[in-house]
């Protein structure tokens, strides 16, 4: 009897999910709506006051929303859902390069000095400004540094451990 039933419930579970007893399973974005035609989303923008506020609600009617009525972004892969996150993740990438090419910059051009030390401690306010302006293009620099071999260093100048 004890193993009569567990197979018995495996059979029937079989056959229910072959019928089409088990519910249907919706591939939409995890439950999301437009915001235009959420409940919740509308009754927030009705209680905007300011302009602004109006302004940022009718922006985010485009969006789509939870059943919070908060607009939220999908980042699925999906090309109609590209600005939700690409272009701030393009630009998120573009100022930590910035910020990784300047201090490079003023690295290079302070390590051969006799007080290179100083200088990474108290910082050479002329030379991280122009440092900073000269990052701006930072990604044609890289590119060309890569081609012209002086981004990479040689694997002879590389240290290894001895294990």
């Amino acid at each position: 009897m004890r193993r009569l039933f567990p197979r018995l419930f495996a059979a029937l579970l079989s056959v229910f999910l072959l019928i089409g007893v088990a519910p249907a399973a919706h591939a939409d974005v995890a439950g999301l709506t437009p915001c235009a035609e959420s409940a919740r989303f509308q009754q927030r923008a009705a209680g905007a006051k300011t302009d602004q506020a109006k302004a940022r609600f009718e922006m985010y009617s485009q969006a789509v929303c939870g059943a919070d009525g908060l607009p939220h972004l999908i980042v699925d892969g999906r090309w109609s859902h590209a600005g939700d996150f690409m272009i701030p993740g393009i630009a998120f990438l573009y100022i930590a390069g910035c910020i990784g090419w300047a201090g490079r910059s003023y690295v290079i051009a302070v390590r051969g000095r006799k007080d290179a030390t100083m200088h990474e401690i108290q910082i050479d306010l002329p030379l991280a400004i122009k440092s900073t302006i000269g990052a701006a293009t930072w990604p044609l620099a890289a590119f060309g540094e890569l081609t012209s071999g002086k981004l990479l260093e040689s694997d002879d100048k590389i240290t290894v451990s001895p294990r």
